[in-house]
């Protein structure tokens, strides 16, 4: 499966595709209303079948709910459905039961097999209108879903879900094998003693972030001025997130066109998110793995991950001698047994390109490497 975005052209029918993601913002509350409504009456849970049904008979008698496409409306209950099977399932980690959402931040809604057409050149058919969007790329394979998405800003993007059949396997090209360390003071470590250091787009633009918040704040609730500030203020988190996603493929793209295979460890995010907060979700390590894999799938190369709770940084890698305790502040060590001074993420990132080429049973192919780079 690939996910392919494009952005719609601005145009006053536009308004069309709003006032039905405000409907479907409609629909989805009063599908939790019943789901609340349905346990406090018979204490058990209502299911996406009953509920289905209820809905296509309201939907009948609500014009206003007739602007979303019946598929849309299923795919609206499947989506809560879903989220309380998460629910019940880990409840006991924190995870909390769908709420409410305003109507207004509701941002999309989806078709799957009809409601939609593909025309000729940039155009799609929506129900009886017409839209255009920039193509910046051509729509290969079977289209599965398109979500008509709502930002921030008001603009309109179109995500399309198809099916591509290909599926290659590890092909050998550059010939190397590495592994890589993820770390708060280097964004990413490599076995072979290269580094790479994050921009911190989000540090970078702390200054700004705050100066338009204050202005945002100051400005009367429900007036223009404070809809002009707020819409100045998503542009600033905006440009962030774009400018590190560019980051990201970039990086991304150099790394697998070096490599053919690449291991990491498993990261907790969610404990190191509790732990440095703001400076997690700046370097965004979730988001930068994502897109490595999906590269990699496409290039045909491999990314391996190891055991989470490996003492990757507390194992040397010239003996294999495993340190009791190594605090977080220490950035160099030297090993009791061999007498050699490791590098915290250096000898981390070698462990890690060891380990997961065992792991992945790729000995074999590793050695078949090294005899092409002799």
């Amino acid at each position: 499966m690939r996910t392919l975005r494009f952005k719609l052209y601005e145009h006053k029918r536009n308004k069309h595709l709003k006032r039905m993601i405000n409907a479907s913002g409609v629909i989805y509350n009063h599908c939790i209303a019943l789901h609340r409504r349905y346990y406090r009456m018979w204490g058990k849970h209502l299911s996406c079948a009953k509920l289905q049904s209820h809905i296509a008979k309201l939907r009948k008698r609500n014009l206003f709910w007739q602007s979303v496409g019946s598929q849309a409306v299923q795919d609206i209950c499947q989506r809560i459905e879903k989220a309380y099977q998460l629910f019940f399932k880990h409840n006991k980690k924190g995870v909390r039961p769908p709420g409410f959402k305003k109507v207004k931040k509701y941002k999309s809604f989806t078709l799957k097999q009809a409601g939609y057409k593909f025309l000729s050149g940039n155009k799609v058919k929506i129900g009886n209108r017409i839209y255009q969007f920039w193509k910046s790329r051509e729509i290969e394979g079977t289209v599965k879903t398109l979500t008509r998405k709502r930002t921030s800003l008001g603009e309109l993007f179109m995500v399309i879900v198809v099916d591509d059949a290909s599926n290659p396997d590890v092909e050998i090209k550059t010939g190397k094998i590495a592994g890589f360390d993820l770390g708060l003071k280097t964004f990413l470590a490599c076995s072979d003693g290269t580094k790479m250091e994050s921009p911190q787009f989000f540090k970078q633009s702390l200054n700004a972030i705050k100066k338009a918040s204050r202005q945002h704040s100051k400005k009367l609730k429900g007036s223009a001025n404070r809809e002009r500030a707020r819409k100045n203020l998503v542009r600033k988190y905006e440009d962030i997130s774009n400018a590190r996603r560019d980051w990201f493929w970039k990086l991304a793209h150099d790394l697998t066109n070096r490599f053919d295979v690449l291991c990491f460890e498993t990261l907790n995010l969610k404990g190191m998110q509790r732990l440095w907060g703001r400076k997690i979700s700046d370097l965004a390590f979730g988001e930068f793995l994502q897109i490595l894999e999906w590269i990699a799938k496409k290039k045909g190369k491999q990314i391996v991950f190891i055991d989470q709770w490996y003492p990757s940084s507390k194992t040397c890698s010239n003996c294999g001698h495993v340190l009791e305790k190594l605090d977080l502040s220490v950035r160099k060590w030297r090993c009791p047994s061999c007498q050699s001074v490791n590098g915290r993420d250096e000898n981390a990132a070698k462990n890690i390109c060891a380990v997961g080429t065992s792991t992945a049973g790729l000995d074999d192919l590793r050695r078949t490497l090294s005899a092409i780079v002799v």
